[in-house]
């Protein structure tokens, strides 16, 4: 992800000396060979009209899987026909292949370095870190000290809420119900923001108001504790019950059917239903939503949701950088629900948290 970060990031006459300094062995389709199979080419390739308005690569089809998947290449005898427009996808799949090389290169490495003091530690201590793609969370991350969460505050602390808790919320005051992962993913975020579990049962009892007080404990409750770690064994016999789903979860596991709303409205929205939302959410900037729209469709999903935040608080967030009150690693890219709820009260309430800190000290 850095690497394509870096790589889009960088301009074309950057990329193309990067491209020819690597010696792919791409082979360039010839125009005898375009005009045959032009008819095959427009119509794998979306929005083309033209064979003179492209170019195209032929390379064995193993090398673009991701291409594959989404049907936007042409395939004939093991080859995949790709559009030059296409060629950042290539670019990350040979850097996929590269580095897995030269990470077994190092695996088999490892054993000469274990007298070396200098890599070794580094080594163990990435081991131990960074075993799964989710980022990691504590309840001292979330932590608003003196922050009025409870159950009767969520609807106007929804305002701090990412877009895909907003679709959440939103539903559910609409609906007075949400299906299994969405309470699950709701419930969660709440948790983590600092909601106590006492208020958590409060707040869906009312949100669930057209069930009995009988059907509520019978079918919700339990749940509801156990995520807390009230109930339930594993983890949740130690009271630490689940943590808030990350981004990178919310984004690749148990993606929303018909009638759900859980999930994120970035990757799970069509573009026409996400711009809707984020224009009925106050996004009115033409500027903003022609990013999101093209981060969207370029699948930086994070980057489409950091967008909309800067954008709703660029006032407040150029106060700290001014002042020098925040530090860089504070403005980091948000990977997180929870640390974006965080971030945006901190920013919209720094007038209160300096006079509550200046009385604390005092």
């Amino acid at each position: 992800m850095l690497f394509k970060i870096r790589y889009q990031t960088d301009d074309g006459r950057e990329r193309r000396a990067f491209v020819e300094s690597l010696h792919f062995d791409w082979e360039m389709v010839t125009g005898d060979e375009k005009r045959q199979l032009g008819e095959q080419l427009l119509a794998a390739t979306p929005g083309l009209k033209k064979l003179d308005e492209e170019n195209w690569f032929k390379v064995d089809w193993t090398r673009v899987p991701e291409l594959v998947e989404y049907r936007t290449v042409f395939l004939r005898r093991g080859m995949a026909y790709v559009p030059m427009r296409e060629q950042t996808s290539m670019i990350m799949t040979e850097f996929t292949n590269r580095l897995e090389k030269a990470l077994e290169l190092t695996s088999r490495a490892l054993p000469r370095l274990d007298e070396d003091d200098r890599l070794s530690p580094i080594l163990n201590h990435l081991t131990k870190n960074f075993a799964t793609p989710d980022a990691a969370y504590n309840d001292s991350d979330a932590a608003l000290p003196g922050a009025p969460i409870n159950a009767s505050n969520i609807d106007s602390l929804s305002q701090h809420f990412p877009l895909c808790m907003k679709n959440l919320h939103s539903t559910l005051r609409q609906n007075s119900h949400l299906k299994h992962f969405g309470r699950l993913q709701y419930t969660f975020f709440l948790k983590g923001i600092g909601l106590s579990l006492e208020d958590c049962l409060i707040f869906w009892r009312h949100s669930f108001k057209l069930i009995t007080d009988d059907t509520f404990n019978k079918e919700y409750k339990y749940n509801i504790r156990h995520a807390y770690g009230d109930v339930g064994g594993d983890a949740n016999r130690r009271g630490r019950g689940y943590s808030p789903y990350s981004c990178q979860k919310i984004l690749t596991e148990h993606p929303p059917g018909p009638g759900e709303a859980h999930g994120c409205p970035y990757r799970h929205f069509s573009i026409d239903n996400l711009t809707s939302m984020l224009q009925a959410t106050g996004v009115n900037e033409r500027d903003v939503l022609k990013g999101v729209k093209e981060d969207v469709e370029k699948k930086r999903y994070h980057i489409a949701c950091n967008r909309v935040f800067e954008w709703a608080h660029k006032g407040e967030i150029k106060k700290v950088k001014d002042d020098g009150t925040w530090e860089a690693a504070e403005l980091d890219t948000i990977v997180h629900p929870n640390a974006y709820f965080k971030r945006s009260y901190l920013l919209r309430n720094l007038g209160k948290m300096a006079r509550d800190n200046v009385r604390t000290k005092e």
